[in-house]
Order: structure tokens, then sequence, then C-alpha cells
């Protein structure tokens, strides 16, 4: 498994993009969080803090800046893909508050999972992936969540986070930039149960389960979106 440790050979503009950039994107995720407010809505006691047992929790790529700052002190690790602007991310997100794990839903899966296991049982609390990254197809959960709750259980916890008011990249996710003073409405669901024995038909099932899921928290976000800007 890599961390942003063990480096591998970089060019030399990327080495001076990982010495300038991690720092500059951390001051900028606290600059643009402190200018936040947070609206959280779902179902009654499908919030994480009602359910401390839920350790692994799922999200869609582009709501990861929406919640940079907010979650900032949770103790989460988070998985970061394996390539180049995966050490840029990680080096980011370790400055504001968090523990990168190296790996992917998709390409070094295996080593990714055994990662966050290892920081759930040493130092941190949960572990957080954005289930449809790092290249998609957008909305399209992967397994890697379902299979880290089927060995630590807990379930599946579901959540995603979109601004009122915010800049959306043209990029495969449409990611979001949340815009100054703007207000992050966080949609949760209850959590997807996974047994501790699933074999693969199980695992699939929750993996639907939790792609659904997200659809649900993304719908309400968007009405409950509509509804504020009427305001």
């Amino acid at each position: 498994m890599q961390t942003p440790s063990s480096e591998p050979r970089y060019r030399l503009p990327q080495r001076l993009a990982l010495w300038l950039l991690p720092p500059v994107g951390a001051a900028l995720i606290r600059l643009l969080g402190m200018t936040l407010r947070v609206r959280d809505i779902g179902p009654a006691g499908a919030h994480a803090d009602e359910h401390p047992e839920t350790r692994a929790w799922c999200l869609w790529h582009r709501s990861l800046l929406c919640i940079a700052w907010h979650f900032r002190a949770r103790n989460i690790a988070i998985l970061i893909s394996p390539s180049f602007d995966g050490e840029l991310v990680a080096r980011t997100i370790g400055r504001v508050g968090y523990t990168p794990v190296r790996g992917s839903s998709s390409r070094s899966g295996a080593a990714g999972l055994l990662g966050l296991q290892r920081a759930l049982r040493s130092r941190c609390r949960y572990a957080a992936l954005t289930v449809d990254g790092p290249r998609g197809p957008v909305y399209r959960a992967k397994a890697g969540a379902v299979k880290l709750a089927a060995q630590i259980g807990g379930g599946a916890g579901v959540f995603y986070a979109a601004p009122v008011r915010a800049w959306e990249l043209h990029s495969w996710d449409r990611f979001l930039l949340p815009k100054p003073f703007t207000t992050i409405v966080i949609g949760w669901q209850p959590a997807v149960e996974v047994a501790a024995n699933a074999d693969e038909a199980a695992i699939e099932a929750a993996r639907s389960a939790v792609e659904q899921s997200l659809e649900r928290a993304r719908a309400a976000v968007e009405v409950e979106i509509v509804r504020l800007r009427r305001r």
C-alpha cells in the first residue's frame, strides 16, 4: 500500500506541484470552510452521530469539497487514488485533518481496504469512501465500502452533500465547488446492513442498496436546495 511518505519518482514539475499545491489547497479549504453553514436533513435516526457502530461511510465523489472542512475533526480515514492527482489530494487533506489511505475501488482495491482496516484499528474512528470514484461512472457505486463494512461490522453508512450555491465543474463527476457563505445541505440515509459472512450475491445486493440509498439522499438534498433558493 502506497502512503504519502512512500514517494515514487516524480518529474520536477510534479515535485514542485506537490511542494506548492497541498499547503495552498489546505489553506483555501480552511478559508472557504469557515464561511460555510451546514444543514442536516434525512429520516429520524439516520445521522452518523446516532449510529456510532457504523464506521464505513459512502458518498459520491462530487461531494468531497462540500464536507472537507465540516468533518475535519471526526478522525476519518479517506481512501485516495494511488495516482499523481491522488497524491496531491492526499497531501492536501492530510493537512486539513484527515488520514489518507492510498488505494482505489477499481485498482489496488485489496490494498486500499486493508489500509483502511489498519487505520480504523490504530487511530481512526471512521472510514469514508467516494464509491463512484476515482473515475466513475458517476452515481454508480463500487463494492469497496460494502466489502469493508462486511469486514468491520456496523453496516455501510450513506450521505450526500451539496451547496445551495456552487460552481459545477465540467468533470466526469460534475464536481461541486461551494461558493463562499453558502449553506451545505447534508442528506443522511439509514445504514445499509452487510452481513459478516456475505457472499458475492449478498455483496452485490448491498452495493446496489448503497447506490439506491445515495440517490435517495441526493434527490432529497436537491429538493431542499430548491426550497432554500426560493426563500
